[in-house]
C-alpha cells in the first residue's frame, strides 16, 4: 500500500477520495488563489522531533493543566482492534489502545504544542549506540512492574523481539528481525524462542539489554518505539491465545473484552507514574463500544447527551456533518496536522523528459482538487514528500506551489512548447468512486490547457494498489501517499526512492532510479550524527522533489469532534487519534 502498514489508520481513509475520513465541507478557500496557499504557508504546523536526555526520560508526565485523576471515558467505534498483542501490532488504529498497555524501550513525550521527543520509555534513556550504529545497548528503570507485580525484566524485552520471528507472527513490524540476523528472509535463520534457543545478535546482562545489528542502524532508537517490539513477559506468553488478552505494563489494563461488542480498561494498580516521562493516566476506566457506524457516532457526539457527554470517537468527522459539527459543538471540535503526506506520482519509467515532469507539476490544479476533497480540512498544501512531523522536516517550495496553488497552465505550456513536446499524450489513473471523477475532470481541464494530450483511466478501488504497483503499469500519473513508519527520513526515502524498490509491486511508485539519490540515502542512513542526518534527509527532500518524480498535494490533516466533559482531548502525532493518556474526565 502507498501508506506504510502502521498508520493503516490513514490509509483506510484516503484510498478513496469519497471517503468520509478525509473529505468536509468547503471552509472558505473556494477561489483556490495564491492567496490560500500564502495563508497555508503562514499557518502551517511543524512539529519538532528531538532526541531526549535521561532528565527527560524520567518520570511522572509533566500534568495536564487542570486536569484530575477519575471518572470513565467512554470510546464510540465502528471496528474493534484487530490485535492487542504487541508483536502483532503495526496499524496505527491499533497502537492507539497500545500505548496504554505496552510500553516500549523508547517513546515519545509529546508537548502541548505538538512537539515530540524521543525519551527512554522502559529505558533509562534513548539508548548507547557503538560500532557505528550496529551495536545499541538499553539499561531498564527500576519499578517497572508487569500487571500481576512482577518486574519487567530484560528476559522479557528479549522474548518480545524473540517471539516476533515466530511464525505465526505475521502481521507485525520486520525491520528488527532483519537487522538482528542480517536476511529479510529472517525465519531462516531463527524461528523464535520456543524451542529453548535465543538469537545470538541479542545480548543481556543484569537490567542491560544489547542488540548487535548486521548493518549500522544510527536511528534504530526510533524503531524500537514501535510497538512491535514491546516486552512479552516470558511466564504469561500464551502465544497465540496472548493476543485474547496481553498481560500490561502501562497505566491501563485490560478487565474484559468481548470482540467486535466491547472492552473495557481499568487502572492497572502496579504501574508507577515516576518510572513514566510520558502518560498521565487521568481516568479510572475507559470503556470502548464497537459497532458504531461513523454517522451514528458523530452525531451522538455532537448531541451530546447522558454517557456521550464523555465520549470520543477514533473516526473523523465525515464530510456530512463537518459543517454541522463545527457550528453546533464548535468548542468540542479539534484538528491536526496529520503525519500523511498526499502526492501524485509521476511514473519515470514512461515520462523521462524531466521538462515534461515540470510541466506537469506546474499545470497541476492542487486547490481545486483540495476543494473539492473538503477545502482546508484536508490539509495543508503540501511542498514535498516529507512531513512536518517528521525529524528535521525543513520549508521548501521548489516549483513555487504555494504562490500558485491553482496551477498555471500558461508557464507549463511554454516549458512544453520550448522542450517540443507540445501535445505530449498523458495517461492519469484514477480511483472509481464518487470523487475522484470529478477530480479527473479538473486534472484532465488543467492539463490540456497546458497543452496536454490527456487520457483518463478509471480503476476499480478494490484493485488499486495492484494495478499501480506493477512495474510495467500503463499509466502516467496516479495519487497515493506515505506515512513514516517512524519520524525520521530514512522510513520515508528508502522505501519511496531507492533504486532496489523498484520492483513488481514495491514501494518506489515513481519508479526512480537515480544513483545520486541513491548515494546520499545511504550517505544520510550511515551518518550517526542525528542533527546532521535530518539536515541530510531535509536536503534530499528538497533534491527528490526538483527531480520531479512526484506533484505535492497536501499535508493531511484530521479532524473529530468529542463530548463536553472531557477536557485536554487532542490527537497523537505518531498514531493520528485522540491520547488516551492525556484526556480527563471533567466533573
Amino acid at each position: 500500500m502507498s501508506f506504510s502498514r502502521r498508520n493503516f489508520l490513514i490509509a483506510t481513509g484516503v484510498v478513496a477520495a469519497s471517503s468520509s475520513v478525509l473529505s468536509a465541507c468547503s471552509s472558505g478557500d473556494s477561489s483556490g488563489g495564491a492567496g490560500g496557499g500564502k495563508q497555508d504557508a503562514a499557518k502551517a504546523k511543524t512539529a519538532t522531533v528531538k532526541i531526549g536526555t535521561a532528565a527527560d526520560s524520567k518520570g511522572p508526565a509533566p500534568e495536564v493543566p487542570g486536569a484530575k485523576k477519575g471518572g470513565t471515558a467512554y470510546l464510540l467505534n465502528d471496528d474493534d482492534f484487530s490485535h492487542l498483542d504487541p508483536q502483532r501490532i503495526y496499524y496505527a488504529w491499533n497502537s492507539l489502545a497500545a500505548i496504554v498497555l505496552s510500553r516500549t524501550l523508547t517513546g515519545y513525550k509529546v508537548g502541548d504544542d505538538g512537539s515530540m521527543t524521543l525519551v527512554g520509555d522502559l529505558a533509562t534513556d534513548t539508548g548507547k549506540m557503538s560500532d557505528g550504529g550496529k551495536t545499541w545497548s538499553f539499561t531498564l528503570k527500576d519499578g517497572v512492574k508487569w500487571e500481576n507485580g512482577a518486574d519487567v525484566t530484560v528476559d522479557d524485552v528479549r522474548h518480545g523481539i524473540e517471539r516476533a520471528f515466530a511464525s505465526y507472527i505475521t502481521e507485525g513490524a520486520f525491520y528488527v528481525q532483519a537487522w538482528l540476523t542480517g536476511s529479510q528472509n529472517y525465519r531462516k535463520s531463527y524461528s523464535g524462542p520456543y524451542k529453548g534457543k535465543h538469537l545470538k545478535s541479542i545480548e543481556t546482562s543484569g537490567k542491560t539489554i544489547t542488540f548487535h545489528l548486521s548493518e549500522a542502524r544510527p536511528d534504530f532508537n526510533y524503531v524500537v518505539a514501535m510497538h512491535s517490539y514491546a516486552p512479552t513477559p516470558v511466564k504469561k506468553d500464551t502465544k497465540e491465545d496472548y493476543d485474547k488478552k496481553p498481560v500490561s505494563n502501562g497505566p491501563y489494563r485490560v478487565k474484559s473484552h468481548v470482540t467486535d461488542k466491547s472492552m473495557v480498561l481499568v487502572r492497572n494498580e502496579h504501574w508507577d507514574a515516576d518510572t513514566d516521562p510520558i502518560r498521565n493516566a487521568y481516568p479510572d476506566q475507559f470503556d470502548f463500544t464497537f459497532g458504531i457506524e461513523q454517522l451514528t457516532a458523530v452525531d451522538r457526539l455532537i448531541a451530546d447527551a447522558g454517557k456521550d457527554q464523555y465520549a470520543v470517537s477514533w473516526r473523523t468527522i465525515p464530510q456530512e456533518r463537518i459543517q454541522k459539527a463545527t457550528t453546533e459543538a464548535k468548542d468540542r471540535v479539534f484538528e491536526e496536522l496529520g503525519s500523511g503526506v498526499s502526492v501524485y506520482w509521476i511514473n519515470t519509467t514512461r515520462v523521462k523528459d524531466k521538462a515534461v515532469r515540470e510541466a506537469l507539476i506546474k499545470a497541476w490544479p492542487t486547490a481545486q482538487i483540495r476543494q473539492l476533497m473538503g477545502g482546508t480540512h484536508r490539509g495543508d498544501y503540501a511542498t514535498g514528500i516529507m512531513s512536518p512531523l517528521v525529524a528535521g522536516y525543513e520549508t521548501q517550495d521548489v516549483w513555487g506551489k504555494l504562490k500558485t496553488p491553482a496551477g498555471d497552465p500558461k508557464a507549463a505550456k511554454k516549458i512544453l512548447d520550448k522542450a517540443g513536446k507540445a501535445k505530449q499524450k498523458i495517461v492519469y489513473a484514477y480511483q472509481q468512486d464518487d470523487v475522484q471523477p470529478k477530480i479527473a475532470v479538473v486534472i484532465e481541464n488543467a492539463l490540456k490547457a497546458a497543452g496536454f494530450d490527456v487520457v483518463t483511466k478509471a480503476i476499480d478501488s478494490t484493485t488499486w494498489y495492484d494495478q499501480i504497483g506493477k512495474l510495467d503499469n500503463p499509466f502516467d500519473v496516479y495519487w497515493g501517499g506515505w506515512s513514516a513508519d517512524w519520524p525520521t527520513g530514512y522510513s520515508v526515502f528508502q522505501p519511496l526512492f531507492d533504486s532496489a524498490n523498484v520492483v513488481d509491486q514495491g514501494q518506489n511508485y515513481s519508479h526512480l532510479k537515480d544513483p545520486a539519490v541513491d548515494a546520499a540515502i545511504k550517505a544520510a542512513t550511515l551518518e550517526t550524527d542525528q542533527t546532521k542526518a535530518n539536515k541530510m534527509w531535509a536536503a534530499l527532500d528538497k533534491q527528490i522533489t526538483e527531480i520531479g518524480a512526484f506533484i505535492p498535494d497536501v499535508y493531511m490533516k484530521r479532524i473529530y469532534v468529542h463530548g463536553s466533559k472531557l477536557g485536554n482531548v487532542k490527537m497523537d502525532p505518531n498514531f493520528d487519534g485522540c491520547m488516551l493518556y492525556k484526556l480527563y474526565v471533567k466533573s
